[in-house]
Order: C-alpha cells, then structure tokens, then sequence
C-alpha cells in the first residue's frame, strides 16, 4: 500500500468521523471536514489532471475539475472499506462523472455524430469582442426597455432625493419657529417648574421638546403621504389620529410654505419650475373702464330688493303731467 493511499484513507476516514447521521453537525466538525476534503484533493490532484487528459477536457478544465470534486463526494458517501479501498471508488466515480461530461458537452464524439460528421461549437463561440474574447449569449440579447427604464429608474431615485430634502427644508423650518415659540412662552412657576435662564439664550423644556418633536414627526407623515403620495384623507385620519379638517390646513399650510422654499433655496429651482408650470394660468384683469361700460342702468331684476317690482313703460298720453313727447318709466309695486 503506497504512502498516497494511506493518507487517502485516513482523510476519509476523519471526514466519516466528524460528519454524524443522527446528530447536526458542529462548526468544529464542519471546519474539520473541510481541511479534510481539501487534503483528499490535494492527493489526488495528479489522478485528476491524467483523467481530464484522458476524457480530452483539457478546454473545459474548470468544469472538469468541479466534477471531479462532486465524484470525490459520491466517493466518501459510498465508501465500504470491507469491498475495496478508497482510490478503486474514487476512480471509479472520477471516470463516472468525467464521461457524463463529456458525453453532455461533446456529442460528436458518439459514434453517430461521427457518422454525420456533427461538430459540437460553443454558443460563446458564436461571437467574439474586439479584443478577442468570447461573448456568452446572454450579453448579444439587446433590450429596447432597458434605457428607459435606467433613466425612470434614475429620475425616479433624484425626485425621491430632492422631495425629501424639501421636507426636511420644511420640517426644520417649522422646528425653528416652534422652539422660538417655546422660549418666548412665561417660565412656568412652582417648585417642581424647570429651571430656565433668562434672557436670549433661555432653554426649552425637554418635556415640550419632545412633545414638539412629536407633532413635527405627524406633520411630515401627513405632508408625505397627503402631498406626494395622493394618500386619501380617511387613510391618514386612522392612521394619524388627525381629523380631516385640521389634516386640511395641514396640507394648506405645507403647500405654501413648501412653494416658498422651492422658490428661495436654488437646489431646488427645478421643482419650482415644474410647479409653475402645471400651475393654471391666470386670468386677465378687466379694466375698470370696461367693467363700467358693460353696467346696465336698469335694476338688477334678480336682486333681492327688487324681487317684488316690476317695470313698466307709461305713454306720455296717459299722464298729463308729463310732456308729450317723451315716454317715462314707472316702477309699479305688486
């Protein structure tokens, strides 16, 4: 028994030891078996490389060498040290799984591809880069979409960025004005009242930071979700705790503000833009002069104080009082 043999034998061996049937595998038995597997390579390399020469997949070296590792795994599995040793079952199962090779990636090999002259090409084969090289299928496929949806993908993730970023303008905004708001409150009195200094540099009340940090964080959700999520009211009203209402002037007020900052801050002078333009265009004012002119000088019959009147025109006739030769207008009341 040669010295390559019985290093063979006792790899397998601590592999079969440190790999229980009843019971998981530990990370140290794990560690073991892979040091162990390893070394079964390593004393095999030689018989590995002679049997890819042998079965003629020297151009498929890197696949020939992975069946080779998967029939050293076969091997250990159906290993009966009672029938035969280790190498006749490893050399059985290289042979096994270098054939099946072969037989998958060089049909014309088989005595009926030879009949017909069959030649087994490589679809890598079919195209070749600039430099030479192979290019696999998969890279000769052209997709139409997929430009477009890079850049919607793109344009996407900016508009994302840049409405964030304006929320974050407008919630740091508000935050601003809100702690100017507490500071300027009264200190509060009693033993139990925080003490505060006086003057510009007053601090706030934790209590009333927290409970201000609070409601911006519910006024962000409801400008998210209500301005660039078109979320129904009802939606962030069970959500929130918010009634529709106060959600309403909410929004109203974030819009405008919003508008303001897009306008003043430069990095965001695109979306300012965009708003302008989908904006409504607004319409012309009539000039007094026109507006005037297009007065009538009678009554406005669908007012309300003129509901109950009626007007009538007289003939001059009928009125002695009144000169001939100009009609007169009489208000009747019913």
């Amino acid at each position: 028994m040669s010295k390559t043999t019985i290093a063979l034998e006792a790899a397998v061996a601590t592999v079969l030891e440190n790999t229980p049937k009843d019971a998981p595998q530990t990370n140290r038995q794990r560690v073991t078996v892979d040091r162990a597997f390893a070394q079964i390579l390593k004393l095999i390399a030689p018989r590995i490389r002679h049997f890819v020469r042998q079965y003629g997949l020297t151009a498929h070296w890197e696949d020939a060498e992975q069946c080779c590792a998967i029939a050293v795994h076969r091997a250990i599995e159906s290993y009966d040290p009672t029938k035969a040793q280790f190498t006749t079952f490893v050399n059985w199962q290289i042979r096994g799984e270098l054939q099946s090779l072969r037989f998958r990636l060089m049909t014309d090999q088989r005595p009926s591809a030879k009949k017909v002259e069959a030649t087994t090409i490589s679809l890598s084969a079919l195209a070749t880069s600039p430099d030479g090289d192979e290019i696999s299928p998969e890279a000769m496929i052209e997709d139409e979409d997929a430009l477009g949806r890079t850049e919607a993908g793109a344009s996407d993730y900016l508009a994302e960025g840049a409405v964030s970023d304006l929320i974050d303008a407008y919630v740091d905004q508000l935050r601003k004005v809100g702690i100017e708001s507490l500071r300027r409150r009264p200190r509060a009195k009693g033993a139990d009242a925080p003490v505060r200094r006086s003057g510009p540099f007053k601090t706030v009340d934790p209590v009333e930071m927290e409970k201000l940090e609070a409601k911006l964080q519910r006024d962000r959700e409801i400008v998210e979700r209500r301005i660039f999520e078109t979320a129904t009211l009802d939606e962030i009203s069970n959500d929130t705790g918010v009634t529709k209402e106060r959600i309403r002037q909410i929004t109203k007020r974030a819009t405008k503000t919003l508008v303001e900052i897009a306008t003043e801050q430069p990095r965001f002078a695109v979306m300012a833009e965009d708003a302008r333009r989908a904006m409504p265009p607004a319409r012309p004012r009539r000039s007094a002069a026109v507006a005037a002119a297009k007065v009538s000088l009678l009554p406005d019959p669908s007012a309300l104080h003129n509901r109950l009147a009626h007007v009538e025109a007289i003939e001059a006739e009928r009125r002695s009082y009144i000169t001939p030769a100009l009609p007169v207008m009489q208000l009747v009341m019913h």
